[in-house]
């Protein structure tokens, strides 16, 4: 395949950044699009040009480090993260825009890599239970219906990647948010603070310049472990409830 890509260049945070066009010639349609971006800086290395500086880690689609917004979508036109995103979903003679995920929260640092601490700030304000759990304890020590553990399973395959804030028109982190209250709130070790956690968490979402949820949807639709809407819901219900009893 022969592609030609338009990428956002910015040298550091402070800098303007613009896109810059590149050809690529011969890529296989086997390659994830990390390898073909991994190609490109190949062939920028050997030009002497500066290569093109992109996060990744564990390119199987569980860090959450890979974003990137591809033509327009987060992590591009599949529901999965880029990393598992081959370059058989594009055609041969293809233009491909490929700029970082756009958030005031999330402030570029350097061409496609983008500074997401803000989620880490957020978790650390209640995203864990600080009950001392001791050693594992026996299976069914601590009996939890299969409902509850299930969805506390599911929104647990959360893997923070911002995806969800990237596609979302105001720049709202609610799907993340209500993926970690939902998670700790389905289990019993989670009760304790509940109420404490919601009033935390949420309130450093605002601080770190998210936007309000407004229910578009968009944050579910693009969300590669599918975390579902409604637990926007709950998170808004964990609030109210905290509120009532005085927190």
């Amino acid at each position: 395949m022969n592609l030609t890509l338009k990428i956002w260049r910015q040298p550091d945070p402070v800098s303007e950044g613009a896109l810059a066009t590149y050809q690529v010639e011969d890529i296989s349609e086997d390659m994830s699009f990390l390898e073909m971006l991994d190609v490109l800086n190949e062939r920028l290395n050997s030009e002497g040009e500066e290569p093109i500086a992109f996060d990744s880690d564990c390119r199987e689609g569980i860090c959450g480090m890979c974003g990137l917004m591809i033509n327009g979508d987060a992590h591009g036109p599949l529901r999965t993260t880029t990393c598992q995103l081959h370059m058989r979903t594009f055609k041969d003679g293809e233009t491909i825009t490929i700029e970082p995920w756009r958030s005031t929260a999330f402030p570029v640092l350097k061409d496609l890599c983008v500074d997401r601490r803000a989620f880490d700030r957020i978790i650390q304000q209640g995203g864990y239970v600080s009950v001392n759990t001791g050693a594992a304890p026996d299976a069914h020590a601590m009996p939890v219906p299969k409902a509850q553990a299930d969805r506390a399973f599911d929104t647990a395959t959360c893997i923070g990647c911002g995806a969800c804030v990237a596609s979302c028109p105001n720049g709202s982190a609610s799907l993340f948010l209500g993926a970690k209250i939902t998670h700790l709130g389905e289990l019993p070790q989670g009760q304790a603070e509940r109420d404490t956690r919601v009033v935390k968490m949420v309130a450093q979402h605002d601080h770190e310049g998210f936007g309000g949820c407004t229910n578009i949807g968009e944050c579910a639709a693009a969300c590669p472990k599918e975390i579902p809407l409604d637990v926007i819901s709950q998170l808004n219900k964990d609030l109210r409830t905290a509120v009532r009893h005085g927190y």
